[in-house]
Protein backbone atom coordinates (compact mmCIF):
# COMPACT_ATOMS: atom_id res chain seq x y z
CA UNK A 1 0.00 0.00 0.00
CA UNK A 2 2.66 2.50 1.06
CA UNK A 3 4.86 1.66 -1.92
CA UNK A 4 2.07 2.57 -4.34
CA UNK A 5 2.70 6.16 -5.55
CA UNK A 6 -0.97 6.54 -6.50
CA UNK A 7 -2.10 5.65 -2.98
CA UNK A 8 0.32 8.15 -1.47
CA UNK A 9 -0.67 10.85 -3.98
CA UNK A 10 -4.37 10.41 -3.19
CA UNK A 11 -4.29 9.57 0.51
CA UNK A 12 -2.25 12.49 1.86
CA UNK A 13 -4.28 15.36 0.30
CA UNK A 14 -7.54 13.48 0.92
CA UNK A 15 -6.82 13.09 4.63
CA UNK A 16 -5.66 16.70 4.98
CA UNK A 17 -8.83 17.86 3.23
CA UNK A 18 -10.97 15.73 5.54
CA UNK A 19 -9.24 17.27 8.56
CA UNK A 20 -9.78 20.80 7.25
CA UNK A 21 -13.45 20.13 6.54
CA UNK A 22 -14.14 18.55 9.93
CA UNK A 23 -11.97 21.03 11.83
CA UNK A 24 -13.41 24.22 10.42
CA UNK A 25 -16.18 23.80 7.86
CA UNK A 26 -18.84 21.51 9.27
CA UNK A 27 -17.74 18.08 7.98
CA UNK A 28 -19.98 18.37 4.92
CA UNK A 29 -17.22 17.51 2.46
CA UNK A 30 -15.01 15.31 4.66
CA UNK A 31 -16.66 12.18 3.24
CA UNK A 32 -14.84 12.76 -0.08
CA UNK A 33 -11.67 11.24 1.39
CA UNK A 34 -13.24 7.77 1.54
CA UNK A 35 -14.22 7.45 -2.15
CA UNK A 36 -10.80 8.83 -3.10
CA UNK A 37 -9.09 6.08 -1.12
CA UNK A 38 -11.55 3.55 -2.54
CA UNK A 39 -10.15 4.29 -5.98
CA UNK A 40 -6.93 2.48 -5.05
CA UNK A 41 -7.92 0.10 -2.21
CA UNK A 42 -10.95 -2.04 -1.40
CA UNK A 43 -13.95 0.03 -0.17
CA UNK A 44 -14.00 -1.79 3.17
CA UNK A 45 -10.33 -1.00 3.66
CA UNK A 46 -10.96 2.67 2.83
CA UNK A 47 -13.66 2.76 5.52
CA UNK A 48 -11.35 1.07 8.01
CA UNK A 49 -8.50 3.49 7.34
CA UNK A 50 -10.65 6.61 7.56
CA UNK A 51 -12.76 5.99 10.67
CA UNK A 52 -9.89 6.18 13.21
CA UNK A 53 -8.58 9.27 11.42
CA UNK A 54 -12.01 10.92 11.60
CA UNK A 55 -12.24 10.00 15.27
CA UNK A 56 -8.79 11.53 15.86
CA UNK A 57 -9.90 14.79 14.25
CA UNK A 58 -13.12 14.68 16.32
CA UNK A 59 -11.10 14.30 19.52
CA UNK A 60 -8.67 17.16 18.87
CA UNK A 61 -11.37 19.58 17.67
CA UNK A 62 -13.71 19.09 20.62
CA UNK A 63 -11.67 21.38 22.85
CA UNK A 64 -11.55 24.46 20.55
CA UNK A 65 -15.35 24.36 20.25
CA UNK A 66 -16.16 23.13 23.76
CA UNK A 67 -19.68 24.03 24.92
CA UNK A 68 -20.23 26.33 21.93
CA UNK A 69 -22.60 23.86 20.29
CA UNK A 70 -26.40 23.87 20.18
CA UNK A 71 -27.16 21.01 22.55
CA UNK A 72 -30.88 20.66 21.60
CA UNK A 73 -29.94 20.20 17.94
CA UNK A 74 -26.97 17.94 18.73
CA UNK A 75 -29.11 15.77 20.99
CA UNK A 76 -31.73 15.19 18.29
CA UNK A 77 -29.09 14.32 15.70
CA UNK A 78 -27.21 11.96 18.02
CA UNK A 79 -30.35 10.21 19.23
CA UNK A 80 -31.46 9.75 15.62
CA UNK A 81 -27.96 8.74 14.57
CA UNK A 82 -27.84 5.67 16.81
CA UNK A 83 -30.71 3.80 15.10
CA UNK A 84 -29.27 5.00 11.79
CA UNK A 85 -26.02 3.20 12.61
CA UNK A 86 -27.98 0.12 13.70
CA UNK A 87 -29.82 0.21 10.37
CA UNK A 88 -26.46 0.36 8.62
CA UNK A 89 -25.29 -2.72 10.54
CA UNK A 90 -28.43 -4.71 9.73
CA UNK A 91 -28.48 -3.76 6.08
CA UNK A 92 -24.73 -3.63 5.50
CA UNK A 93 -24.72 -6.25 2.75
CA UNK A 94 -28.16 -5.83 1.23
CA UNK A 95 -29.22 -2.18 1.48
CA UNK A 96 -29.15 -0.12 -1.72
CA UNK A 97 -26.88 2.56 -0.29
CA UNK A 98 -26.87 4.38 -3.65
CA UNK A 99 -30.51 5.30 -3.11
CA UNK A 100 -29.51 7.17 0.03
CA UNK A 101 -26.57 8.79 -1.75
CA UNK A 102 -28.87 10.12 -4.46
CA UNK A 103 -31.43 11.30 -1.90
CA UNK A 104 -28.85 13.14 0.16
CA UNK A 105 -27.18 14.60 -2.92
CA UNK A 106 -30.47 15.95 -4.23
CA UNK A 107 -31.38 17.40 -0.83
CA UNK A 108 -27.95 19.03 -0.52
CA UNK A 109 -28.17 20.65 -3.96
CA UNK A 110 -31.79 21.66 -3.45
CA UNK A 111 -30.97 23.25 -0.12
CA UNK A 112 -28.16 25.36 -1.58
CA UNK A 113 -30.44 26.49 -4.42
CA UNK A 114 -33.08 27.39 -1.82
CA UNK A 115 -30.55 29.38 0.19
CA UNK A 116 -29.36 31.25 -2.88
CA UNK A 117 -32.69 31.97 -4.55
CA UNK A 118 -35.61 31.41 -2.23
CA UNK A 119 -34.96 31.71 1.47
CA UNK A 120 -34.67 35.37 2.56
CA UNK A 121 -37.32 36.26 5.13
CA UNK A 122 -39.27 33.02 4.71
CA UNK A 123 -36.41 30.82 5.87
CA UNK A 124 -35.32 33.24 8.56
CA UNK A 125 -38.74 33.02 10.18
CA UNK A 126 -39.61 29.39 9.50
CA UNK A 127 -36.41 27.34 9.55
CA UNK A 128 -35.85 27.76 13.27
CA UNK A 129 -39.28 26.25 13.94
CA UNK A 130 -38.49 22.79 12.57
CA UNK A 131 -40.22 20.07 14.61
CA UNK A 132 -38.09 17.64 16.58
CA UNK A 133 -39.04 14.87 14.15
CA UNK A 134 -37.02 16.59 11.40
CA UNK A 135 -33.88 16.52 13.54
CA UNK A 136 -34.43 12.88 14.49
CA UNK A 137 -35.07 11.86 10.87
CA UNK A 138 -31.96 13.72 9.77
CA UNK A 139 -30.00 11.87 12.45
CA UNK A 140 -31.24 8.49 11.21
CA UNK A 141 -30.27 9.28 7.61
CA UNK A 142 -26.91 10.68 8.70
CA UNK A 143 -26.16 7.69 10.95
CA UNK A 144 -26.93 5.24 8.17
CA UNK A 145 -24.94 6.99 5.44
CA UNK A 146 -22.12 7.65 7.88
CA UNK A 147 -21.91 3.93 8.62
CA UNK A 148 -21.90 2.79 4.99
CA UNK A 149 -19.69 5.51 3.48
CA UNK A 150 -18.66 8.14 6.09
CA UNK A 151 -21.10 10.44 4.26
CA UNK A 152 -23.13 11.66 7.23
CA UNK A 153 -22.01 15.27 6.87
CA UNK A 154 -24.30 16.58 4.09
CA UNK A 155 -27.67 15.78 5.77
CA UNK A 156 -26.46 17.24 9.07
CA UNK A 157 -25.22 20.33 7.22
CA UNK A 158 -28.60 20.79 5.54
CA UNK A 159 -30.43 20.56 8.86
CA UNK A 160 -28.10 22.81 10.85
CA UNK A 161 -27.72 25.45 8.15
CA UNK A 162 -31.50 25.61 7.99
CA UNK A 163 -31.61 26.26 11.74
CA UNK A 164 -29.94 29.65 11.28
CA UNK A 165 -27.08 29.01 13.72
CA UNK A 166 -23.98 31.21 13.90
CA UNK A 167 -20.90 29.80 12.19
CA UNK A 168 -19.19 28.72 15.42
CA UNK A 169 -22.34 27.18 16.91
CA UNK A 170 -22.90 25.34 13.63
CA UNK A 171 -19.32 24.07 13.53
CA UNK A 172 -19.23 23.08 17.21
CA UNK A 173 -22.49 21.16 16.84
CA UNK A 174 -21.16 19.11 13.92
CA UNK A 175 -18.00 18.30 15.89
CA UNK A 176 -20.02 17.02 18.85
CA UNK A 177 -22.48 15.05 16.71
CA UNK A 178 -19.83 13.18 14.72
CA UNK A 179 -17.65 12.60 17.76
CA UNK A 180 -20.59 10.66 19.22
CA UNK A 181 -21.71 8.94 16.02
CA UNK A 182 -18.19 7.82 15.11
CA UNK A 183 -17.72 6.33 18.58
CA UNK A 184 -20.92 4.33 18.06
CA UNK A 185 -19.71 3.14 14.64
CA UNK A 186 -16.34 1.92 15.88
CA UNK A 187 -17.70 -1.11 17.78
CA UNK A 188 -19.60 -2.72 14.86
CA UNK A 189 -16.74 -1.87 12.50
CA UNK A 190 -14.45 -3.92 14.70
CA UNK A 191 -17.03 -6.71 15.02
CA UNK A 192 -17.49 -7.16 11.26
CA UNK A 193 -13.76 -7.12 10.53
CA UNK A 194 -13.34 -3.74 8.84
CA UNK A 195 -10.31 -2.95 11.01
CA UNK A 196 -7.24 -4.99 10.09
CA UNK A 197 -3.51 -4.80 10.75
CA UNK A 198 -3.09 -3.14 7.36
CA UNK A 199 -5.74 -0.49 7.98
CA UNK A 200 -4.31 0.26 11.42
CA UNK A 201 -0.83 0.67 9.93
CA UNK A 202 -2.19 3.01 7.27
CA UNK A 203 -4.09 5.00 9.90
CA UNK A 204 -0.95 5.50 12.00
CA UNK A 205 0.99 6.57 8.92
CA UNK A 206 -1.67 9.09 7.88
CA UNK A 207 -2.49 10.42 11.37
CA UNK A 208 -0.05 13.40 11.22
CA UNK A 209 -1.71 14.59 8.02
CA UNK A 210 -5.17 14.35 9.63
CA UNK A 211 -3.93 16.44 12.57
CA UNK A 212 -2.41 18.99 10.19
CA UNK A 213 -5.73 19.30 8.38
CA UNK A 214 -7.63 19.70 11.66
CA UNK A 215 -5.25 22.46 12.79
CA UNK A 216 -5.64 24.29 9.47
CA UNK A 217 -9.43 23.92 9.69
CA UNK A 218 -9.68 25.38 13.21
CA UNK A 219 -7.41 28.31 12.30
CA UNK A 220 -9.33 28.97 9.09
CA UNK A 221 -12.64 28.90 10.97
CA UNK A 222 -11.45 31.64 13.32
CA UNK A 223 -10.11 33.82 10.51
CA UNK A 224 -12.81 33.46 7.86
CA UNK A 225 -15.72 35.98 8.16
CA UNK A 226 -19.16 34.49 8.80
CA UNK A 227 -20.57 35.35 5.36
CA UNK A 228 -17.57 33.82 3.60
CA UNK A 229 -17.67 30.82 5.95
CA UNK A 230 -21.21 29.92 4.93
CA UNK A 231 -20.42 30.62 1.27
CA UNK A 232 -17.55 28.12 1.48
CA UNK A 233 -19.82 25.68 3.30
CA UNK A 234 -22.41 25.93 0.52
CA UNK A 235 -19.68 25.30 -2.08
CA UNK A 236 -18.59 22.19 -0.16
CA UNK A 237 -22.20 21.09 0.13
CA UNK A 238 -22.64 21.40 -3.64
CA UNK A 239 -19.48 19.38 -4.15
CA UNK A 240 -20.69 16.78 -1.68
CA UNK A 241 -24.10 16.54 -3.35
CA UNK A 242 -22.66 16.19 -6.85
CA UNK A 243 -20.15 13.57 -5.72
CA UNK A 244 -22.80 11.49 -3.95
CA UNK A 245 -25.05 11.47 -7.01
CA UNK A 246 -22.10 10.68 -9.28
CA UNK A 247 -21.02 7.80 -7.03
CA UNK A 248 -24.54 6.36 -7.11
CA UNK A 249 -24.85 6.72 -10.87
CA UNK A 250 -21.52 5.05 -11.59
Amino acid sequence: MFTDPLFVALAIPAVIFAGVSKGGFGSGAAFAATPLLALVVEPGMALGVMLPLLMLVDAVTLRPYWRQWSWPDAKLLIVGGVPGVVLGIVLWQVAPADVFRVLIGVIALGFVAWQLFGRRMLVASAAREMPASVGLATGVISGFTSFVSHAGGPPVAVYLLGRGLSKTTYQATTVLVFWAVNLVKAVPYAAIGIFTAETITATLWLAPFALLGAWIGVKAHRLVPERLFFALTYVMLVGAGVKLIYDAAT
